[in-house]
């Protein structure tokens, strides 16, 4: 069975100059946690490849590592963008059956990031884009930033939608109060982030984006980032007739949102996302190097489905998303 994941890391040598800092001197420390994802997160060769080997992974649709370029000022991320870009882009060109992109984008200047997408998809054969998160506290519903979802939506490809922290007065008001490593863990990956994702994608919802681009299509990790448990809870409080929206809530997370497990290797919360968004919003992913691919693999050939299903989360939706075999539009 051919598998597809849709939420893997590596960090560029620009990203580690810049937004990535903190990682690399953290990776560096004696005996540090980091030090092994470090490694892993750098490497896009033959050391990857073999571990996807072993794990039963065909392809990774690879992405940069979480902060990404969102809290950047505009002329830093146009050149962090780019040059992360390219970097990938090699690594995609020596193993091109074995590897995928996802572009980075410097999305504080959205004209730059408009052109820095049709850039990766024409020149550079990617597959969409990701973006980690709140840009420097504005969210894509801002119409500052649907310069960037008009391009998505014309050239047919997702964006990944990857958690970051908080804004830090969200941190500062809901997560401080406990030993720093507790608030870092429940601001960011223990907590925070899926709640700052669900509240983005609600954000996209209620401030008519997909209203306005009924065809783009934004791809969310972690079973869901909390939202299928709420879709009748959000249809009850917020009929279009409240919303001024041309559908429930519930529909645009079916339609217009596509889902990855991102480690989330948890059979009910699994089912709920299964029994709420259908199995063809469904897609794999194992969110390497900070989980294990084998681990995800193995849930993966689990799942309580059948096998036409299971093809399609581990490769067919993804194929029809993103466009596997085609050639997109540039114009």
């Amino acid at each position: 069975m051919r598998t597809i994941t849709l939420e893997e890391h590596f960090a560029s040598p620009a990203f580690l100059k810049g937004p990535g800092r903190r990682l690399a001197e953290e990776a560096g420390k004696a005996e540090s946690p980091m030090a092994k994802v470090f490694e892993q997160l750098v490497d896009l060769g033959d050391k990857r490849i073999a571990q996807m080997d072993a794990a039963g992974i065909d392809v990774q649709v690879l992405s940069l590592n979480s902060p990404g370029t969102e809290q950047l000022e505009p002329a830093e991320a146009i050149v962090v963008a780019r040059e992360t870009n390219d970097f990938l882009a090699e690594a995609v060109k020596r193993h091109p059956d074995r590897f995928a992109g996802f572009a980075t984008l410097p999305s504080t200047a959205p004209d730059k990031a408009v052109e820095e997408l049709e850039h990766a998809i024409r020149n550079h054969g990617f597959k969409g884009a990701a973006i980690n998160g709140h840009i420097r506290g504005r969210y894509l519903d801002d119409k500052f930033f649907w310069p960037i979802l008009e391009c998505a939506e014309r050239l047919g490809v997702p964006i990944y939608l990857h958690p970051t922290q908080p804004p830090q007065p969200v941190i500062d008001a809901w997560y401080q109060g406990f030993d720093p490593t507790v608030t870092d863990m429940l601001a960011g990956a223990g907590w925070g982030w899926h709640i700052e994702t669900a509240v983005h994608v609600i954000r996209l919802i209620l401030g008519g984006a997909f209203d306005r681009y009924p065809k783009l299509q934004v791809v969310i990790g972690h079973l869901g980032e909390t939202l299928p448990f709420m879709m009748q809870r959000f249809d009850r409080i917020f009929p279009p007739a409240r919303t001024k929206l041309e559908r429930p809530i519930s529909a645009y997370l079916r339609e217009n949102i596509a889902y990855t497990f991102s480690g989330f290797n948890y059979m009910p919360v699994f089912l709920c996302l299964l029994l709420q968004a259908g199995v063809d919003r469904i897609m794999f992913s194992t969110d390497y190097p900070y989980a294990s691919m084998a681990e995800g693999r193995a849930f993966l050939d689990g799942l309580p489905v059948s096998d036409a299903d299971r093809e399609r989360i581990a490769h067919g939706n993804a194929e029809r998303l993103l466009g596997f075999g085609t050639v997109r539009k540039t114009v």
